[in-house]
């Protein structure tokens, strides 16, 4: 098991935990709780197999989903992420995400923000329209996905910036 595995491994069971632990308690406006669980697609392995991290982010989903008790709405917006996640890195980064040596960290703080933002928008956007599944309540839907959406990507640029590696 290589150390990318590993830190992978770690990284699921870290970010189940703090969504299931402290996260989902966490209730801003009696409304609002943080989904920092999405940093895990921000942070998966650019040059893995799209498969798989569909199948992890069905089992990250599925995960929150058994300690929350929200029916499999996390897991669908989970895999609808991840499903997604490619062609968002496409819109983001362009060309350069071709390359061997392409890493998220070396792309610019503004490619980096619009890839997590993006990311967050397209789970909440799932989350919100599953959890509502009303068209009439559309404000309500957009409201929720805004509120939530930049409550999570707070925590998720704090989070990333706590737990990443300095270059020096």
């Amino acid at each position: 098991m290589t150390d990318s595995y590993l830190l992978g491994v770690i990284r699921f069971i870290g970010l189940v935990l703090a969504q299931v632990l402290v996260f989902n308690h966490l209730n801003i406006l009696d409304t609002v709780n943080p989904m920092i669980y999405i940093l895990f697609f921000f942070w998966y392995p650019i040059q893995e197999n799209r498969t798989v991290l569909i199948g992890v982010g069905f089992l990250l989903g599925f995960s929150i989903d058994l300690f929350s008790d929200t029916m499999a709405l996390h897991t669908a917006a989970a895999v609808t992420t991840a499903f997604l996640r490619y062609p968002i890195m496409r819109f983001v980064f362009g060309v350069n995400m071709e390359f061997q040596n392409f890493r998220i960290s070396s792309s610019t703080r503004v490619q980096q923000y619009s890839f997590l933002a993006l990311l967050i928008v397209i789970h909440h956007l799932t989350f919100f329209m599953m959890e509502i599944f009303s068209l009439s309540n559309l404000l309500l839907i957009l409201k929720r996905v805004v509120l939530t959406g930049v409550s999570t990507f707070v925590f998720s640029v704090l989070l990333a910036a706590l737990f990443s590696r300095r270059k020096e």
